[in-house]
């Protein structure tokens, strides 16, 4: 199996963890910590493959400024500990240079989650008088989204 294959095999492993932390994240509303150390070696195992490990510091380093400032939003109970955690892993596959078309993409999930829920097709939860929404499986739908875009492919 060539190294360009491999990386693509670790994609569509990585969907598939994907989209069982999002059935999670739905269901329990939980994120689990094995789950994002899981893509955090998938990723490395990814840029090793495909090549893009040349480029991965500026994957770190974007995806270390943006947890900071989503660190605030957490603090301020804006957001949930496991959907920052997540949206860190997220951010460190997309780096900078898919960073915009994953937004996007984040953004139209999470519009079409919240129709779901006016619609009362899933559930949200209530903390404190707060209503709150399983983001999971928004960054999960905008990650695998970009994977098949092929924003990642082997350099």
């Amino acid at each position: 199996m060539s190294t360009a294959a491999a990386s693509q095999a670790v994609l569509i492993l990585t969907g598939g963890v994907l989209f069982y932390v999002a059935l999670t994240d739905l269901k329990y509303f939980k994120i689990r910590n094995e789950f994002v150390l899981v893509l955090t070696a998938l990723f490395l195992l990814h840029a090793f493959l495909s090549g893009r490990w040349v480029i991965v510091q500026w994957n770190f380093g974007f995806a270390l400024l943006l947890s900071l400032i989503m660190f605030y939003f957490y603090l301020k109970n804006m957001m949930g500990g496991g959907d920052l955690k997540l949206l860190t892993v997220a951010l460190l596959w997309v780096g900078p240079f898919c960073a915009l078309p994953f937004a996007l993409f984040v953004l139209l999930f999470v519009c079409v989650h919240l129709v779901a829920v006016k619609l009362k097709l899933v559930e949200t939860q209530v903390l404190n008088g707060k209503k709150w929404i399983a983001f999971a499986p928004a960054v999960a739908a905008a990650l695998i989204s970009v994977f098949m875009a092929g924003c990642l492919q082997p350099v």
